[in-house]
């Protein structure tokens, strides 16, 4: 396929990722077909995306360099899988996480496209070769996996089949690169991919400590918005303790090796998060900050969205 063919994508699933996705791509001047096998529902997505990228040019954060009506031009709904597939190079699935309905889906997708066509998975939480077990060419097939929401949070997790061809990795790469994502590349694949088991070591030390009554749920979330997180939006670990040692990393280990180890060593199991009077004790606690009712939590919602909107924007201007 050559280059001047390279300008459809298809996102399948018109839910709140689908449709960042698409607004993603659009961004990057590509002309985006939405399909959702719930007739009507991706042409519903395509107003909900003509007020978001409306709202984000009067706020002077749309992304790319088209303007807001040109993005939209871009943008058209199928609820046919054969004509959205129809001259795609690029396929992002945006479906619910259950396995047997991804594989039955490109299985689908497959039998109405040509062997050149990427095939990639939005799934946050199933590997590569589960999600294409059902697939006879298994080396267009990759994960992309986004982080919510993918507009103003611009990492993309790169995961691989074990038989991904290098040269969809790099298509891929290139592509999201190409839209102002911040693509990383995993070499292999894992339960939880790299995001997510960073994330979860980082959730199971905050539930624990909190459980065990050192800290409360409102000082543990300031520790990482007011504390870690202030550094961590720019630059990561790695280069943190790097530079927190007067001569690098290497110095940094000499200092607190030992003391990491200690510590590390002092972690308990994995917590009970089902469950069990600590588990009610801590929802509580975080209800009592952020009521769980839809008013409360969409209003955290939209705050958090404009957060990361203001702190993309400082990114960018840095």
């Amino acid at each position: 396929m050559s280059s001047s063919d390279m300008n459809t994508i298809t996102v399948i699933g018109s839910g709140l990722i689908g449709r960042s996705w698409a607004m993603v791509f659009v961004s990057g001047g590509y002309n985006v077909k939405i399909y959702d096998n719930q007739p009507g529902q991706a042409a519903k997505a395509i107003q909900e995306i003509r007020k978001q990228l409306e709202e984000l040019e009067e706020a002077d954060m749309l992304r790319g360099e088209l303007r807001a009506n040109q993005q939209l031009a871009l943008i058209s709904s199928h609820d046919d899988l054969s004509q959205a597939l129809q001259g795609a190079f690029f396929v992002q699935e945006c479906i619910f996480e259950q396995l047997d309905v991804k594989q039955s889906l490109f299985q689908d997708i497959e039998r109405l496209v040509g062997e050149d066509i990427i095939l990639s998975s939005s799934t946050s939480c199933l590997v590569p070769s589960n999600v294409f077990s059902k697939v006879q060419n298994r080396t267009r097939c990759i994960v992309s996996h986004p982080v919510n929401p993918p507009y103003y949070v611009k990492l993309v997790e790169l995961v691989p089949h074990p038989e991904t061809a290098a040269a969809v990795m790099d298509t891929t790469h290139s592509l999201m690169t190409k839209v102002g994502q911040a693509p990383i590349r995993l070499k292999r694949e894992i339960d939880g991919f790299a995001l997510n088991r960073v994330q979860a070591a980082i959730i199971a030390e905050s539930w624990r400590l909190v459980q065990d009554g050192v800290i409360s749920v409102k000082d543990i979330d300031l520790l990482m918005s007011e504390g870690l997180g202030m550094r961590y939006a720019f630059i990561g670990p790695m280069e943190t303790i790097h530079l927190n040692a007067p001569a690098g990393l290497e110095d940094y280990m000499k200092r607190y090796g030992e003391g990491i180890t200690r510590v590390l060593n002092s972690f308990g199991p994995v917590p009970d998060f089902s469950g069990g009077e600590a588990a009610k004790k801590i929802v509580s606690e975080m209800c009592e900050l952020v009521p769980n009712d839809p008013q409360h939590l969409s209003a955290r919602i939209e705050r958090r969205d404009q957060l990361l909107m203001a702190l993309a924007k400082l990114k960018k201007d840095h």
